[in-house]
């Protein structure tokens, strides 16, 4: 707080620099400004759709989100922004001065711009226009085209000129973009909006459409080879198909299955009535003799031959009706031929081929049926087993085209569904794109209104700016500068307290000792006042009598008054005071009073100064280069001054400067208490602080410090005691 307060206290010094510089300045801006032109503003309002979704009547709205919606906004202001966008106002504007449109033309043509034959003109149109219709910037490594970007620049349709009094933004958080320009001119105004907002959604609107067409054309060319993928993978399985003879994988194997088990069940009873007759037919030939046997034998030699021709007949019939999966209709040519052959067995029997004598006619009829069905059995069997063997053979077929067909049908359904989702895709931003949301101009720009004034605020502007301005080189200057002002800063710098500090006098006042009791001068009093209370420190520091040395680190530092007021303030206590004056280099005090003794003979000599209560003595001195203990040795120089310490109750003594070290140390040996004198406005050199270590080398013996030439001073900075950190 109290940094703050000095530079307050600062600028209360310069006050009147922080009036004049800003009344200077406040009266050129004026002068500056008051005849610049009225200036007028026009506003045009752009509707983008990116809010404000009831134009998207057949797509889905999307939901976005406000940090995503506040993207795109900036996006447009932006491209409206660029400089690709402004040329384009800028070559409308060029143009139409080029043809001289009395209608669009608003300021005076600049020289080059006048000065153009109509050849030149009719160049310089052509090569705009072209420019225009690109949308491309002028090259100004091209000289020519360099010049004409120099006109245009020249005339203020550049677009940094432009986009000076150019304001684009967005109203709130709603679905509007809002365009501010101000000119000179309020159609000018009102032209430059138009024109900016018209160019600015042709070339949105067909970089909408370009960047549509080219998602539908890669999303249409993404589904054809989608779809040309699913054809191929489909041709692939096809093929495959024709090729392994598969119709249809599953009901063969479900077909063959049921065959196969179907013949083993078949095989199953043939084979058990092959046991069977077998066993029959072996238990009736038991039951014949061989001679039996052999009559038998021999009576149906020819009967044998036909029965024989029909099983062999009736066995082909079988197997046939065993490969042709038990067709029913050659089941009933079997059953013709079964027929055929139980009447030749018939007729076998009737020949009474037994003897008569015997009655077996029964059991020969039943083996020859028998022996049939046995034949039949045998033939059944091997067929079955045959037929058995082609379809296990054709079903481990279906194995290895099973595992294929599942692969091929595998990358059918993922090949399907790249290509429905690509579909899908497809069909949606069709139907997106057939609808885009444009930019639209729903408020055009007219004519700007007349602004307020602004030269006002720019006079304003100009003092508040210079005051502030000189405020911060007097910071700059109060933080660069290291003088010592007041007596808290003096404490901290040296780590000694101050007794005290005094005003500054001017240079006519009168500081002598008859001076200071006569004088009603009210800096006088003020100074009086403050070596009163710096008197009242020393004199509690020890008991009379006492010699108190005053210094100072440079000459010119107001030590002599301060020691002619200080004995004066302890005068006025009924103190017997005796100041000398040991500044032999600059004798102040001697050449004020020029009638008094000097010190030079006092050494000397026993010479005895009277003293008297409430009274002042002045021992002075011849002056030149010399020193103490050059006019007499250390003993008589202290037995001299111990004399006068038995007469008078205070000895001032003003030393040299402390730039004359062994002068100012010769007195301070045979001094009490040591005072040093800064003055204010000062700043402690490298070679002050050697200085300062000697004095605070003197311990208990170094009193304090005592500032000099001080201007108003606050409270704070002021405080007087020990040193604080800062």
């Amino acid at each position: 707080m109290s940094e703050f307060v000095q530079f307050l206290r600062l600028l209360q010094r310069n006050k009147i620099t922080l009036i004049l510089v800003p009344l200077i300045t406040v009266i050129l801006c004026y002068f500056l400004v008051r005849r610049l032109p009225d200036t007028f503003e026009s506003h045009a309002r752009i509707a983008t759709g990116l809010v404000d979704k009831t134009d998207q009547v057949v797509t889905k709205a999307k939901d976005e989100q406000d940090q995503q919606i506040a993207r795109k906004f900036e996006s447009l202001i932006q491209v409206m922004r660029l400089k690709r966008t402004i040329d384009q106002v800028s070559y409308r504007l060029i143009l139409n001065d080029l043809k001289g449109l009395k209608d669009s033309t608003w300021r005076e043509p600049v020289k080059e711009l006048e000065s153009m034959s109509k050849a030149d003109k009719s160049k310089a149109i052509a090569l705009i226009t072209e420019k225009y219709k690109k949308r491309e910037e002028l090259f100004l490594s091209k000289p020519y085209e360099n010049q004409l970007n120099d006109i245009i620049v020249d005339m203020g349709y550049g677009a940094n000129a432009l986009r000076e009094k150019l304001i684009i933004y967005r109203t709130g958080v709603g679905d509007y973009i809002d365009i501010e320009f101000e000119a000179e001119n309020p159609e000018l105004a009102a032209y430059v909006i138009n024109t900016l907002s018209e160019e600015f959604i042709s070339d949105n609107s067909s970089r909408v459409v370009g960047n549509n067409k080219k998602t539908i054309d890669f999303l249409q060319s993404f589904m054809l080879q989608k779809l040309a993928a699913l054809n191929g993978r489909m041709n692939t399985l096809r093929n495959f198909k024709i090729q392994n003879r598969v119709l249809n994988l599953n009901e063969q194997a479900k077909s063959i299955y049921g065959q196969m088990a179907d013949y083993e069940t078949r095989r199953e009873v043939a084979q058990k009535d092959i046991v069977a007759l077998g066993a029959a037919i072996n238990n009736i030939d038991k039951k014949f003799d061989p001679t039996e046997r052999k009559y038998f034998e021999s009576a149906l030699t020819g009967i044998n031959q036909k029965i024989i021709t029909s099983k062999s007949n009736l066995r082909a019939l079988n197997e046939r009706y065993v490969l042709s999966n038990f067709d029913q209709r050659l089941k009933l040519s079997m059953d013709s031929l079964r027929n055929q052959l139980t009447e030749e067995i018939d007729e076998a029997t009737d020949k009474y081929a037994y003897n008569p004598m015997a009655l077996k006619q029964d059991l020969v009829t039943q083996k020859l049926q028998m022996e049939i069905s046995l034949e039949l059995a045998k033939n059944s069997v091997a067929s079955i087993q045959g037929e058995l063997n082609r379809l296990n053979k054709k079903f481990d077929g279906l194995v290895p085209n099973e595992a294929t067909i599942q692969e091929y049908e595998t990358s059918i359904d993922i090949a399907s569904k790249e290509y429905i989702e690509a579909l899908q895709r497809y069909n949606e931003a069709s139907l997106e794109f057939s609808f885009p949301v444009y930019l639209r101009l729903i408020e055009r720009a007219m004519p700007g209104e007349v602004q307020a004034s602004k030269k006002m605020v720019l006079v304003v502007l100009s003092g508040v700016i210079s005051f502030t301005f000189c405020v911060f080189v007097f910071f700059i200057l109060f933080y660069i500068d290291k003088s010592i002002r007041y007596p808290l800063q003096l404490a901290n710098a040296t780590e000694r307290p101050v007794l005290g500090y005094l005003n500054a006098l001017d240079k006519g006042s009168n500081l002598s000792l008859s001076g200071m009791n006569a004088s009603d001068d009210k800096s006088i009093r003020l100074y009086k006042n403050l070596v009163r209370s710096i008197r009242y420190e020393l004199d509690n520091e020890i008991d009379d009598p006492k010699i108190i040395a005053v210094t100072s680190l440079s000459y010119g530092v107001g030590k002599t008054s301060f020691v002619v007021a200080l004995g004066w303030a302890f005068s006025k206590i009924n103190k017997s005071v005796l100041i000398i004056d040991g500044n032999f280099g600059q004798p102040d005090i001697s050449k004020l009073n020029p009638d008094t003794s000097l010190i030079e003979n006092f050494v000397k000599s026993n010479t005895v100064i009277e003293a008297s209560s409430g009274q002042i003595r002045i021992l002075g001195n011849k002056g030149g280069d010399i020193s103490l203990l050059e006019l007499a040795d250390e003993k008589s120089v202290g037995d001299r001054l111990q004399v006068l310490k038995t007469q008078f109750d205070i000895i001032l003594v003003e030393t040299d400067s402390l730039t004359a070290m062994n002068k100012a140390k010769e007195w301070i040996t045979f001094s009490d208490r040591v005072v040093a004198v800064f003055a204010a406005g000062r700043s402690i050199s490298d070679d002050d602080q050697s200085k300062i270590q000697y004095l605070n080398n003197l311990e208990d013996k170094f009193s304090g410090w005592v500032l000099t030439n001080t201007e108003d001073i606050p409270e704070q900075a002021g405080k007087i005691g020990k040193p604080v950190e800062v």
